[in-house]
């Protein structure tokens, strides 16, 4: 009888193939396990050999294989040697407790017990009595740091399990993982969806890899999110920038007109090149909606895929008043930051695929390169429960949030000297999202620094982005009616103290506050990501090619790119954005940070020595 034998390359997953007889292995034989150990990577069953194999089972190492070296191997036993090698075991306790396998699991999900695919198969596992010599080092809880434990309880450590094969693999799913996403595709209405734990970050740049290659062009506008910025590091394409429609009494960017992108795709074309994707980001982080049914199809037109950065718009799609998600609209690639609005946990996203333009293969290829080779199998499972608990009741799960976004709209619009962002500030774009609440304050003479510090020191306010002349709230599906009501008198407050005490004579000035007008590009990111770099006084900087990316954080949209010229309006407005941040009473309150500089006051920078 013919064996193969898998020996494991020490953290890799990966094996070496190699067979013989099995009398030749003499005292191998009793020291077969009936237990399947976690299942290798996907290079272990590349050879013929291994292709018809039931599954893999451990072997503990005999004498006569001591020139094998490592301490175990696996032997991988086809269906027609069940019975053969059944009787083999001689060594396991007749009473044992089995592991749930993927066939247990595929028979416990004929009969649900209620719970969604993935969540189910980490309670049951999670429940047996195990002996565990697996990662994670804190052993299902049993060596649980106690300051973490006093603060979260033991429970979740108890569900912290790696891919065991109940549980399946990322990147390979099959079983709960594999369902789980075939139900949020179902959903989402994709062709096929990928759960995420790097977050929308690694699927933006997943996308950005799986449809440029180096050299190749990128349509995207100039206020994209850092993590596009640093996927054209990876892929090596070239950007192609569009500077988006700028409101200077909001100090916010709009978002992508399709006379732009046909504009973008014109200029490609009369230099004999062609875009190969075009990016864009809808709704934006203000709630800004573009016209991706028109921009898709102007891309479809030209055969150019469409990815969509839809990181706040995870839940667009399912209230008649929300504006129609970017499947819906056609986009072939959209990421979602499933843990926004939606209820999963901090880092958690989906990344869906639709039609047929895109290689799904590189996709899957992508995604491997850039995730961790160690998910967190809670992230993924709630993931798997965020979209079970939409797919309860789509059509009306959001009909309180919308109500009181509503609500407190009316009654702040109303409030002397405070602004509200709407369509209005933005006439050329087709919606703002309800569930995104941004209001000014310079009509009192505030920044929105300091009215973020009069909110959260007065009545522990705590808004999801604070700006030069403005604050965003998100309304989501934990927010309640007393929040809401708690935000309204807070902002009354800070109206009637401001103009109590003569505020609104103060100016918020505004007039140098556009960073994106003149883009002059002397090197590609890539490029510039990997040139030699020296560090100048901020005078001296200018002119020069920016070697580091400089953003404000929220929102994560770079004033400076590597391998843009220095110019003095970008150096303005992040001079801008830190006075301002300073203006609060309390500067260490302040939400905001300039991240990626060298140097956090600003005084040098790092600039590309050519």
């Amino acid at each position: 009888m013919a064996v193969s034998i898998t020996l494991p390359i020490a953290s890799t997953g990966t094996g070496i193939p190699s067979s013989g007889e099995f009398q030749r292995l003499g005292r191998l034989e009793p020291k077969l396990s009936n237990k399947p150990r976690k299942h290798f990577g996907w290079p272990c069953i590349n050879d013929p050999q291994l292709l018809n194999c039931k599954c893999f089972w451990h072997i503990y190492i005999s004498r006569s294989l001591k020139k094998l070296k490592p301490r175990h191997f696996s032997y991988c036993k086809n269906a027609a040697e069940d019975s053969a090698l059944s009787e083999t075991n001689s060594i396991e306790p007749e009473k044992r407790q089995d592991r749930i396998g993927i066939e247990t699991f595929k028979s416990q999900f004929a009969k649900p017990d209620g719970l969604p695919p993935l969540v189910s198969a980490l309670k049951a596992s999670a429940k047996q009595n195990a002996a565990s010599f697996h990662f994670p080092g804190h052993n299902r809880g049993r060596a649980a740091p106690s300051s973490l434990t006093q603060l979260i309880g033991l429970r979740p450590f108890t569900y912290d399990l790696p891919e065991l094969p109940e549980l399946g693999n990322l990147y390979s799913p099959e079983g709960p993982i594999l369902e789980a996403q075939k139900q949020a595709a179902k959903l989402f209405g994709a062709l096929e969806t990928w759960f995420l734990v790097g977050g929308t970050t690694c699927g933006i740049q997943a996308s950005i890899m799986a449809t440029c290659s180096p050299g190749n062009y990128l349509i995207l506008p100039r206020n994209s999110h850092i993590s596009a910025i640093s996927a054209m590091v990876l892929s090596g394409a070239i950007p192609k920038y569009i500077i988006p429609e700028y409101n200077c009494d909001w100090d916010i960017a709009g978002g992508v007109i399709p006379s732009q992108v046909e504009k973008a795709i014109n200029e490609l074309e009369k230099d004999g090149r062609k875009a190969a994707a075009v990016f864009i980001t809808s709704p934006t982080y203000h709630g800004i909606c573009s016209n991706l049914s028109e921009i898709s199809k102007l891309c479809h037109y030209h055969e150019i895929p469409l990815i969509v950065d839809e990181a706040h718009g995870a839940h667009l799609g399912f209230h008649p008043q929300l504006p129609f998600s970017a499947l819906q609209q056609g986009a072939d690639l959209a990421v979602q930051s499933t843990h926004k609005v939606l209820c999963s946990l901090t880092q958690s996203s989906m990344l869906h695929l639709s039609g047929n333009i895109v290689d799904r293969e590189r996709i899957c290829r992508c995604l491997q390169t850039l995730q961790s080779t160690s998910p967190s199998n809670l992230l993924l499972a709630s993931l798997d429960a965020a979209r079970a608990q939409l797919n309860e009741n789509p059509e009306a799960i959001f009909n309180e949030a919308m109500d009181l976004a509503t609500e407190s709209k009316n009654h702040i619009k109303n409030i002397p000297g405070i602004s509200v962002l709407d369509s209005s500030s933005f006439p050329n774009f087709p919606v703002i999202e309800p569930l995104r609440l941004t209001f000014g304050f310079w009509q009192l003479g505030l920044s929105g620094y300091e009215a973020d510090e009069m909110l959260y020191r007065e009545q522990m306010i705590i808004c999801e982005l604070v700006g030069i002349r403005s604050i965003t709230f998100a309304v989501n599906l934990g927010t309640c009616r007393e929040h809401i009501q708690r935000l309204v008198s807070g902002i009354k407050h800070v109206s009637s103290t401001s103009l109590s005490v003569g505020n609104f004579l103060k100016r918020v000035e505004h007039s140098a506050l556009v960073p994106f007008t003149d883009i002059n590009i002397s090197l590609n990111p890539r490029e510039a990501f990997f040139s030699s770099k020296r560090k100048v006084g901020i005078s001296e900087s200018l002119g020069k090619i920016c070697g580091e990316l400089i953003c404000p954080y929220p929102p994560g949209i770079p004033v400076m790119i590597p391998g843009e010229i220095i110019t003095e309006r970008a150096l303005d407005y992040l001079f801008c954005i830190r006075s301002s941040s300073r203006e609060a009473t309390d500067p260490s309150l302040s939400s905001t940070f300039i991240v990626g500089a060298s140097d956090p006051s600003l005084s040098s920078i790092i600039i590309c020595d050519l």
